[in-house]
């Protein structure tokens, strides 16, 4: 028996609702699959938490996590707390403190679903997108001075590394070859940005040499976010500094039918610690409590860490089932055009699942 230990961090908002419909498809893997189990343990650290306690999670919060396999996240984020304060104290430390370096978002239109770009088909909209995930844009270095007076000033430092960009290159690369379809595009802004991007072009063409057989563009931002919707279909893998990727990853995820289907990986691909799995759609506190947010994207996320696993047939087969829900057309939540609650949803993925065993 494989038994992976998994830190479950529902969060905030529709965090939990969702998180519960994942739970639920792990305890039916385990059924599918009679040498693996998973031993979860649930970690109650969110905005509530913050006002509590004056801190998003506890001092040793990173330690608690360290030896678990994987880590599970719902949402994080309420009206309460600042943004800035809840990811800063709770996401990203985890990303950084876990060399989580790889954000990983597939931008893939789901079978029975239509894609805002009507004139855009399911061939024609599965790519993936890397966005690197410790340093750039996002990196906590800067200040402000003069605060409360007419001279008051902010400056935000990005850190560009060689080392950070070659890793997160190379992650983009591999990945076009294990894919079989070779084309790696490189969001850069060159032509605006005078210092950190001509640097990141120089490092993504120095490391584009090790892998000869893959095709490579670089793109500036503007343009690429253009051709998201016109023509999404000249995409294979895409790479990404920090902000640049977490601007592109929305916009996929908007192309295919909205944030509420866009899973996500923050991957330490070293294996060294453990790699963190969440929606990207946030807390949503407008439908909290309302038992209708939708939970594929919690679903999808564990198909991933499935993948990340090393069990590609579960994670296939869980990504088939929520396929197969959504052609029947059936069951579905409002946001994608139905009335079935988070927990109808996730039932009838659940079924599916079991019935593909």
């Amino acid at each position: 028996m494989k038994q992976y230990e998994v830190a479950v961090i529902a969060g905030d908002g529709i965090g939990p609702e969702v998180m519960a419909e994942g739970l639920s498809i792990l305890q039916t893997v385990e059924k599918l699959h009679g040498g693996l189990s998973f031993a979860t343990r649930s970690y109650e650290w969110n905005c509530s938490y913050y006002l509590q306690h004056g801190r998003m999670m506890p001092a040793d919060g990173l330690e608690q996590l360290r030896d678990h396999d994987v880590i599970l996240l719902g949402a994080i984020g309420a009206p309460s707390v600042p943004d800035h304060v809840s990811v800063w104290e709770l996401i990203l430390p985890i990303r950084r403190a876990f060399q989580q370096y790889v954000n990983l978002r597939p931008a893939k239109l789901l079978k029975g679903l239509d894609s805002p770009l009507r004139y855009k088909g399911h061939e024609e909209l599965d790519f993936v997108i890397v966005r690197e995930n410790t340093e750039g844009e996002y990196s906590n270095m800067g200040g402000r001075l003069h605060s409360g007076t007419p001279y008051e000033l902010a400056v935000q430092n990005n850190v560009f590394t060689r080392f950070g960009i070659e890793r997160i290159v190379r992650y983009a690369m591999g990945l076009a070859e294990s894919m079989g379809r070779k084309r790696v595009t490189a969001a850069t802004k060159s032509n605006g940005i005078n210092y950190s991007m001509p640097f990141w072009d120089e490092v993504v063409r120095d490391v584009h040499k090790e892998y000869p057989e893959v095709d490579l563009s670089l793109c500036h931002i503007d343009a690429l976010a253009a051709y998201f919707i016109s023509r999404p279909e000249s995409f294979d893998v895409v790479v990404a500094s920090n902000l640049f990727g977490d601007i592109l990853t929305d916009l996929g995820a908007a192309i295919v039918g909205g944030l509420g289907l866009a899973p996500s990986g923050n991957i330490n691909p070293e294996r060294e610690y453990p790699s963190m799995f969440e929606p990207i759609h946030g807390s949503a506190p407008d439908i909290a409590g309302k038992n209708i947010a939708n939970p594929i994207a919690t679903i999808w996320s564990i198909s991933m860490m499935m993948n990340h696993l090393g069990y590609r047939d579960l994670g296939k087969l869980i990504l088939d089932a929520i396929e197969d829900v959504l052609v029947e057309g059936k069951v579905r939540t409002p946001d994608i055009g139905g009335r079935a609650t988070t927990q109808e949803l996730g039932n009838a993925i659940n079924e599916k699942l079991l019935a593909h065993a």
